[in-house]
C-alpha cells in the first residue's frame, strides 16, 4: 500500500489523478512504466490557475493516455481559497520557514478528498484496481489532505464504500512520491523520460501561462530544480518570448 514497490502487471489498470503539475505527471509517469494501463482524471475545479488543464491534457497525450475525463466541479461556489477566490491573495515570496509553517491560504477545503472519491467513482466504472495520486508528505506546503494517514484512511473507506470492496476487490490507493523530496520526485521523473515542460506548478500564472515565480508552488519547485541539479524547461524565457 502507498508505495513505489508495487508491481503490476500489465493487465492491472489504475486511475490516475492528473492535474498538469509537476507531481502528479511524475505519478502518471511511474504508474506508466510500472505497467498499468491508465486512465486519468482531471478536476476543472474553478481553479485561478487554469492552465493546469491544459498541461494535464498535454502530459496525457505524451504518456499515451487516451481515457482521460476532465471533470468540472465548481469548488470555487464554496470559496474559503486563494486558488479560487480571486479575493485571496496568493502568497508569494515566503521563505522555507514560512512556507512551512501551518496551513497556507492555497489550502482548498477537502479538495483531495472530493477528488479521491470522484476517482474511486471512475475506478469503479473502468473496473481499475487502484487509483495513483501525486500527493507528498515531505514537500506538500501544509496541506493535512497530503499525508500518509489520510492516504491510508481513504484507502480504509473506498473498502467499505464501494461495490468492488464489498466483494473483495478493493481498490488500492498508491501514492508513491508520499516520501519522496521534490529533487528526488524530479530525478524520477527525468529518469522516466518525462517532459517536465509539459507541467506547470505556479498558482498564480500570467494570462500567457508564464510562471510568477513568487508563489510557494513556484519556489518549492525552483528549489526541487535546483537540488536535482537539472534546467526547469518551463521556466526558459523563450518559451514565453
Amino acid at each position: 500500500m502507498n508505495d513505489a514497490a508495487a508491481k503490476p502487471s500489465a493487465a492491472r489498470s489504475a486511475v490516475v489523478l492528473l492535474s498538469g503539475g509537476l507531481d502528479s505527471a511524475t505519478t502518471a509517469a511511474w504508474a506508466a512504466q510500472a505497467g498499468f494501463r491508465l486512465a486519468a482524471l482531471s478536476i476543472d475545479y474553478g481553479q485561478r490557475h487554469r492552465v493546469e488543464l491544459d498541461a494535464a491534457r498535454a502530459v496525457a497525450h505524451a504518456l499515451g493516455i487516451t481515457d482521460h475525463v476532465v471533470l468540472p466541479i465548481d469548488l470555487a461556489a464554496f470559496g474559503g481559497s486563494a486558488l479560487v477566490d480571486a479575493a485571496i491573495p496568493v502568497p508569494k515570496g515566503r521563505d522555507e520557514a514560512a512556507i512551512a509553517a501551518g496551513i497556507p491560504a492555497t489550502y482548498v477545503p477537502a479538495r483531495n478528498t472530493v477528488f479521491l472519491a470522484l476517482a474511486l467513482a471512475m475506478a469503479e466504472t473502468r473496473a481499475a484496481e487502484a487509483i495513483v495520486l501525486g500527493v507528498n508528505a515531505i514537500d506538500y506546503s501544509g496541506y493535512p489532505d497530503c499525508r500518509p494517514e489520510f492516504v491510508a484512511a481513504f484507502e480504509a473507506v473506498a473498502a467499505l464504500a464501494t461495490k468492488a470492496g464489498v466483494e473483495g476487490r478493493p481498490t488500492r490507493i498508491l501514492a508513491p512520491l508520499q516520501t519522496l523530496t521534490k529533487a528526488e520526485i524530479i530525478r524520477m521523473g527525468l529518469g522516466l523520460g518525462l517532459d517536465y515542460g509539459l507541467t506547470t506548478s505556479c498558482y498564480d500564472p500570467a494570462g500567457t501561462g508564464a510562471p510568477c515565480g513568487g508563489c510557494d508552488s513556484c519556489l518549492l519547485r525552483a528549489a526541487g530544480f535546483a537540488a536535482a541539479g537539472a534546467a526547469d524547461p518551463r521556466i526558459d524565457p523563450a518559451r514565453w518570448a
